[in-house]
């Protein structure tokens, strides 16, 4: 195992955590509302930090996978703190804000990774505009060219290369109508199919023999313009691939848990920080959709609670709305299981 890139996985997973949890905490404390523990990771604790006459205990677990916050009156209600610092006593913004801002932070996060990376780096155009087209590849049999703008790939509007390549991944290896502007104004449309290749330890994969354009801009403003466009395209991205797994282009099966994680961070700490912090960046958005999800156990579910209370003035029963929650957390479980074991699979 790679000690370096053992470290980059904890530190990354263990930021993007971090963060998220201080959106909950910090909205937490400017509601008034009792935190018992701030916790980073899970299962035993191995450190744990409390002020003297202060309420929140701060602490960092064995397993460097997720984290928490436990508020008062989140789950049920406690005898023992004042009801005012209860969050099941807040008002409905309030409550809101406090799940919603965990998700919020991550996208915050996203920005500012990919805004200090434009600055000490460069900004990456992220229009789809076809950079290199290689020689006797089927894009360039079918005549894409260099300079052609990517208009939409099967008949779906592409806005990004991050959503280009999304939608390009789970062709599975049919034939895609490229639509394209060419430099002229011309509207064209070009049918492809790509080339099966298997690398040297046996995964196959796809080729078109085309790639982005790689344009780089500098300064404070390209830099913000830029982190802004790819936080939103990364996030057009995530929302695609959610869109194929519920409809079946992309299977469970191809799903990456701690493990798969744990080999992209490999992967792309070889290629040096600019590609680490552009992961970071990734799954912080990746983190911060998933959790808005309205599944139990998510930021999302909970917020979908809230939204039922609010609608019909009434509070879900705690004792039903906690069940659904742990059976949503025994699911969740279930699938890390499943897709970790998947990860195993692959690496042998």
């Amino acid at each position: 195992m790679n000690i370096l890139s053992l470290l980059w996985f904890i530190l990354i997973l263990g930021s993007i955590v971090a963060i998220h949890e201080f959106g909950h905490f910090i909205f937490a404390k400017l509601a008034n509302i009792y935190v018992y523990e701030f916790s980073i990771g899970m299962g035993k604790k191995i450190f744990g930090k409390k002020k003297k006459n202060g309420e929140t205990e701060f602490c960092v677990r064995a397993v460097p996978l997720g984290g928490y916050v436990m508020i008062a009156g989140e789950d049920v209600e406690d005898k023992e703190i004042p009801s005012d610092r209860q969050m099941c006593n807040k008002s409905f913004i309030q409550r809101f804000l406090v799940l919603f801002a965990g998700p919020f932070n991550n996208f915050l996060f996203a920005f500012l990774i990919l805004f200090i990376s434009a600055i000490i780096y460069g900004a990456i155009s992220t229009t789809p505009i076809i950079g290199n087209v290689i020689t006797d590849y089927p894009a360039f049999n079918a005549g894409l060219e260099s300079g052609d703008l990517l208009i939409s790939i099967n008949g779906e509007r592409v806005k990004s290369w991050d959503q280009g390549l999304v939608k390009l991944q789970t062709t599975n290896g049919e034939m895609v109508v490229f639509e394209v502007e060419k430099n002229n104004g011309n509207i064209v449309k070009y049918e492809v199919t790509p080339i099966e290749v298997t690398d040297e330890e046996g995964n196959t994969s796809y080729k078109y023999g085309l790639s982005p354009e790689y344009k780089k801009e500098y300064g404070f403003g390209k830099s913000i313009v830029y982190a802004f466009k790819r936080t939103i395209s990364l996030f057009g991205s995530m929302i695609d691939t959610l869109k194929y797994l519920f409809t079946g282009k992309v299977g469970v099966d191809q799903l990456s848990g701690p493990v798969g994680i744990f080999t992209i961070i490999d992967s792309q700490a070889k290629e040096g920080l600019e590609a680490v912090l552009y992961l970071v960046a990734y799954l912080s958005i990746n983190v911060g959709i998933i959790n808005l999800l309205p599944f139990p156990a998510f930021d999302g579910g909970r917020i979908l609670f809230l939204i039922i209370e609010k609608v019909f003035k009434k509070p879900v029963s705690k004792k039903v709305e906690n069940m659904i929650h742990s059976i949503g957390f025994m699911l969740i479980i279930g699938l890390l299981i499943y897709v970790t074991f998947n990860d195993i699979l692959r690496l042998f």
